[in-house]
């Protein structure tokens, strides 16, 4: 593990008596990326703190240097949200389970911890989480800070299972939150997008472990939206749905709770490497023969669900292994029936004579547009009223969801085949985020969108502000702020002294854009050096 190069920081950093070990967690040569490969960058110091003082510890160190500082996991968030120039801290040594309960269910756990790594020390216990989206690589506060949800209407996001949190705040001092204490730094910390402290602490309520029954069919689009307002979302626990626009075909996933003995689903060798390796370039050829892709998503489609409508998939598996999606390959991802018709009639040129057509409104030509599939669709319900009440006052400011009503989303994946980006992104996200917008729509904070601060000013109002208060008492100095939270959440103001401003994006050989930045109190610095020359 190399040194850390600037004495004074070494000294900072060494200066701590309740955290002699922290110089020893530094590297200075590490190179971070986003999981897509759509950013990358160097952070000046990378830190994984193995202890609660060793994390006060950085971050009162970060304050005094004019640094900022970023946490992160799995880095699935494809924006600039996880990038810097400043310090990166990796909490993937800060992983151990603290208590339980097995009565309860109430789980305390250091917030490193990945979802997969939790699920198995579950497991263990006899528990399981409740509630898991389609893929478990992001840890814990990761999941909870930008608001990761399952697809069932009995359920709203992860976090509502949360009954504590403590988070190391920006004068390296750590906070107890939960809906009965500092109940406001709850509120903004369940959705923090990272801006607020280091969450350290989760203290979690889990289920007894369960097993589900699920299947999985294919058909015909009509018939899933024939279905939508009859039982689509009601019939088992669990639902989700993948479109594919070009082929108007349908997979509809469900599952139920069982005591059924286990069973794997048949296996399908394309499940394997091969079928990896054949989408991916078919994928990559196609960014060159762009009008290829609609026989590539019929072709790969065919191979994967099989060609023939009504094909069904069954199996038992364990709940941590049911809930999970594959999700093989680099990509963007975007955030009702409507929306679906109006971007099938966009997407494959419908005129009024088609059965299938609609008025789509969308103010983008789509011609020689050609994308790849599927849009993933899902639900959850946080106005459930079976929910815990507290749980329910305490919703999170920057909360995604409907108030009043179940919440629908609708994800359009983009693969980047060699973290390459396919000609389509921009079109068809303008026109997506366009949709989206139109039927009321927000972003999810966890993947890739355009909505500017403005934007996020209309969607989120009061709720915003009231988020932007508690987060300037939890951090003023800004030690946790960056250019893409002053660019969508923050607003125009008076830039903080440790906040990081966007200096440069460079398109790399090989895909992606290198990301480089400084903050305020360098910046100063470097001008009052230059000054004095």
């Amino acid at each position: 593990m190399s040194s850390v190069v600037d004495p004074a920081l070494a000294q900072i950093l060494a200066s701590s008596k309740s955290a002699p070990h922290l110089p020893q967690r530094v590297k200075t040569n590490h190179a971070g990326a986003t999981w897509a490969q759509t950013f990358k960058y160097r952070p000046e110091l990378y830190i994984q703190p193995e202890s609660l003082e060793e994390i006060e510890a950085l971050v009162n160190a970060a304050r005094q240097c004019g640094r900022r500082v970023v946490t992160t996991g799995s880095t699935h968030s494809p924006s600039t949200l996880t990038c810097t120039s400043s310090w990166l801290v990796n909490l993937d040594k800060y992983n151990r389970i603290l208590s339980h309960d097995q009565a309860s269910g109430v789980v305390t756990m250091q917030s490193g911890i990945r979802l997969y790594q939790l699920s198995a020390e579950l497991a263990k216990l006899g528990l399981a989480m409740p509630n898991l989206g389609s893929i478990n690589s992001q840890s814990i506060a990761g999941a909870i800070s930008t608001g990761t949800h399952g697809s069932s209407l009995q359920h709203g996001l992860l976090s509502e299972d949360i009954q504590s949190l403590r988070i190391t705040l920006g004068d390296g001092s750590s906070k107890f939150c939960s809906p009965t204490e500092n109940k406001e730094l709850f509120r903004a910390t369940l959705i923090s997008l990272g801006a607020l402290g280091i969450i350290t602490e989760i203290t979690f309520r889990a289920v007894p472990a369960y097993d589900l029954h699920w299947r999985q069919s294919i058909d015909r689009d009509v018939k899933m939206f024939n279905r939508w307002t009859e039982d689509l979302w009601t019939h088992a626990h669990y639902v989700r749905v993948w479109w594919f626009p070009y082929t108007r075909r349908a997979v509809v996933w469900s599952a139920q709770d069982t005591e059924e003995p286990l069973r794997e689903p048949k296996y399908s060798w394309y499940d394997g490497s091969l079928g990896y390796y054949v989408y991916h370039n078919l994928l990559y050829l196609a960014q060159f023969l762009p009008r290829t892709l609609p026989w590539v998503e019929w072709f790969v489609f065919g191979m994967q669900y099989g060609f023939k409508d009504g094909t069904v998939t069954e199996a038992v598996q364990h709940s941590d292994k049911a809930l999970l999606m594959n999700c093989l390959y680099s990509q963007f991802v975007n955030e009702a029936p409507e929306a679906l018709r109006r971007l099938s009639s966009w997407l494959n040129h419908l005129t009024p004579e088609d059965p299938d057509y609609v008025p789509h409104n969308i103010p983008f030509s789509a011609e020689g547009l050609y994308v790849h599939a599927p849009v993933e669709v899902r639900v959850s319900d946080t106005s459930n009223p079976a929910l815990d009440s507290n749980r329910r006052v305490t919703r999170p400011y920057l909360d995604i969801t409907a108030r009043d009503e179940a919440t629908l989303y609708l994800n359009a994946t983009l693969y980047r085949p060699y973290h390459a980006d396919p000609p389509c992104r921009a079109r068809y996200y303008e026109a997506f985020e366009w949709l989206m917008n139109d039927l009321g729509g927000r972003p999810h904070w966890a993947k890739n969108f355009d909505a500017g601060g403005a934007d996020i000013e209309r969607m989120y109002g009061d709720d915003l502000r009231q988020w932007r208060r508690v987060r300037d008492q939890a951090d003023p100095d800004g030690v946790f702020v960056g250019a893409w939270h002053r660019d969508t959440v923050l607003g125009n103001g008076v830039k903080l002294p440790n906040e990081e401003l966007e200096l440069a994006r460079e398109r790399l050989w090989g895909g992606g854009l290198g990301y480089t930045g400084t903050t305020t109190g360098q910046l100063k610095a470097l001008e009052a050096a230059a000054s004095q020359e």
